[in-house]
């Protein structure tokens, strides 16, 4: 970020706001720029560990946005900041590298419990779109519009994805470390020990 953008967001909100949104802005990137990596190397063993800590760590940032006053945005239509990030690869990437225990489900409301069948790789693409459409507000200098857009998608989106996504991947973790008992069947519990088999290096 150049020092003229840090002036603009300094100058559009008070300095605890600022640190605030740079500290957001900063783990979102990471994340983004992570969940790419992670996906161009197409690595199954060593990438489902990657992207638990990965989704594990922008869930912290949603949980201090979530409990953050209400942000709200400077006008009522969000500002154009330019064409939506192309993240179609990177989507055929993971579905690839996932395979078959890309598909997953999980129960969106628990108040209003139905269950949701989905892939992996279309959610972490989805919370993907969210935060880069947040850091391109954040880039522009636009702080209140990116905390806004951050809390408000977090809130109706990607916060709840993320923790579905986070447990489907604790789950196949947890296959292929303690043999668990739990809602796959058996070509799906093969299926994980194989992903994460493949991450391991052979004995000497």
């Amino acid at each position: 970020m150049t020092d003229q953008t840090d002036a603009r967001v300094v100058a559009a909100v008070d300095a605890e706001t600022a640190i605030f949104a740079r500290q957001i802005a900063d783990q979102v990137a990471s994340f983004l720029l992570a969940l790419r990596a992670i996906a161009s190397e197409a690595d199954p063993g060593r990438g489902i560990s990657l992207l638990l800590l990965e989704v594990s760590q922008v869930l912290l940032a949603g949980a201090r946005l979530g409990a953050q006053r209400d942000f709200t945005p400077r006008e009522q239509f969000q500002p154009d900041v330019g064409p939506d990030a192309d993240l179609d690869e990177m989507r055929l990437r993971l579905a690839d590298m996932l395979g078959s225990v890309d598909t997953y489900s999980f129960v969106f409301d628990p108040y209003d419990p139905e269950v949701v069948v989905s892939q992996l790789s279309d959610d972490l693409t989805s919370i993907a779109a969210d935060l880069d459409n947040g850091l391109r507000h954040y880039n522009t200098g636009d702080v209140a519009e990116a905390l806004w857009w951050w809390q408000f998608s977090y809130v109706s989106s990607w916060g709840n994805l993320g923790g579905a996504v986070l447990n489907a991947l604790l789950t196949v973790v947890a296959h292929d470390r303690l043999d668990a008992d739990a809602d796959l069947d058996a070509e799906q519990v093969a299926a994980a020990n194989e992903i994460l088999g493949a991450g391991e290096e052979p004995p000497g």
